[in-house]
């Protein structure tokens, strides 16, 4: 395709704005966080979830699905331009959240920068479609944000390799298809070393999901079990042993998350439902909203909403030209947990004492003091900020890297408490 062939950013706004007033339905401030952020019965996500399949494909069929995933695998071939476009024009409108992460970032664009053509063929026109909905195993009981420490293992029998294993925190996984998954599949090596990622059918035999309740009663978050599953070499992502670098690349993909090029998210969209709009609404039923101290937080609120999409934009720029490096998305995932955690701090210290204690007529006030509780979950899902910062000092900043024990030892001789190992 040459440049000329490429239709305009202006040509594609009016065109997917027309199209967006058609075909999508208005929505409220608030009412798109995602079902990680509700708290509803297993019916009505089950029919959430189906909606938005539904929704997807209908993008599929207008031309508006993969926007930047190249059109030999049902995309758009389309710049990042395009799709800031497309975001900006959906604002305001239903859209299809659940689809958007993991699916296509990181779980999609690993396939695509890894997979076989096979592979790609296979899944990423089904992803567009809204066919497949993926997750990705990484974090284990065992060993928390340390991926590399993996003790999921994956044993070769001929064409294909028996897993078994346990993964955890994995939201939605009882929604879903499939999902990337980080075995073990030498334990002679260095931890880093020893690493293989397969693509893995999370309604497969052998393969067990069971959800975990969080304290404010919602049960997104899922555990798998992985007992003796068969998986076809075919279905092996990257080299044997190679997994770190396709590890790499997938935690970058995670780390970008919203600001990928690959996931549609309307421009000012709020993940966990709290953004500035919903501030002025607590202060409003909390009979707040003439206090000085109550305006200054809601400035607070804004004023970081302003910053972090100023800064994912830049971060996002300086990528594209080379001038920052692909581990720069670092730095917006830290900003973005900090800020996270404290618009639910500063929705809290508006609802005053209805924080603690409310009914269902207190009205944006009820169940802040929910979010609250729960405010940390925005600086450890995608990646810790405390990964994030040593991340940015070691890869962006040049900073000396930390020690490690267990860097140069076989995973095997690492001490530990009881394993899966086979």
């Amino acid at each position: 395709m040459t440049n000329d062939d490429v239709e305009t950013i202006d040509s594609f706004r009016l065109r997917a704005r027309a199209w967006i007033r058609a075909n999508l339905p208005p929505v409220g401030p608030n009412q798109m966080a995602g079902l990680a952020a509700n708290v509803i019965g297993d019916g009505e996500a089950l029919a959430v979830v189906a909606r938005e399949r539904q929704i997807q494909r209908m993008l599929f069929d207008a031309g508006f699905a993969g926007i930047c995933f190249p059109r030999e695998y049902g995309g758009q071939g389309l710049t990042p331009a395009h799709q800031r476009a497309f975001n900006e024009e959906i604002a305001g409108y239903e859209f299809p959240i659940e689809i958007q992460a993991p699916t296509f970032a990181p779980c999609a664009a690993v396939l695509l920068e890894f997979g076989t053509e096979e592979q790609k063929q296979r899944h990423l026109p089904a992803i567009l479609r809204g066919e497949e909905i993926w997750m990705q195993l990484l974090s284990e009981p065992s060993g928390g944000s340390d991926v590399a420490s993996a003790l999921t293992s994956a044993v070769r029998d001929g064409d294909d390799w028996i897993m078994n294993g346990s993964k955890i925190w994995t939201s939605g996984a009882w929604l879903a298809d499939w999902a990337l998954c980080l075995a073990r599949t030498n334990w002679y090596v260095p931890k880093h070393r020893g690493l293989t990622v397969f693509l893995l059918p999370l309604r497969g035999e052998g393969v067990q999901v069971q959800r975990i309740e969080m304290i404010n009663g919602n049960r997104e978050f899922c555990q798998e079990f992985l007992t003796d599953v068969r998986v076809p070499d075919t279905d092996r992502i990257g080299a044997v042993d190679g997994g770190w670098t396709v590890g790499t690349r997938w935690m970058f993909h995670e780390r970008m998350l919203y600001n990928s090029p690959y996931v549609t998210v309307p421009a000012g969209w709020s993940q966990t439902g709290v953004d500035a709009a919903l501030l002025v609404d607590v202060a409003w039923d909390a009979g707040r909203l003439p206090d000085p101290g109550a305006r200054d937080l809601i400035g607070e609120g804004r004023m970081l909403e302003v910053v972090e999409h100023a800064l994912q934009q830049r971060i996002a720029g300086g990528m594209t030209i080379g001038r920052m490096p692909d581990q720069a998305a670092a730095i917006g995932r830290l900003f973005h947990g900090v800020v996270m955690a404290r618009m639910m701090t500063i929705a809290f210290d508006l609802a005053g004492g209805a924080g603690v204690a409310w009914t269902e007529e207190d009205g944006a006030v009820a169940g802040r003091g929910v979010d609250f509780l729960v405010r940390q979950t925005a600086c450890i899902g995608g990646g810790t900020t405390e990964m994030a910062r040593n991340v940015i000092s070691e890869r962006v900043l040049g900073m000396p890297r930390e020690p490690s024990l267990d860097r140069d030892r076989a995973f095997r001789d690492i001490p530990r408490g009881p394993s899966n190992r086979s």
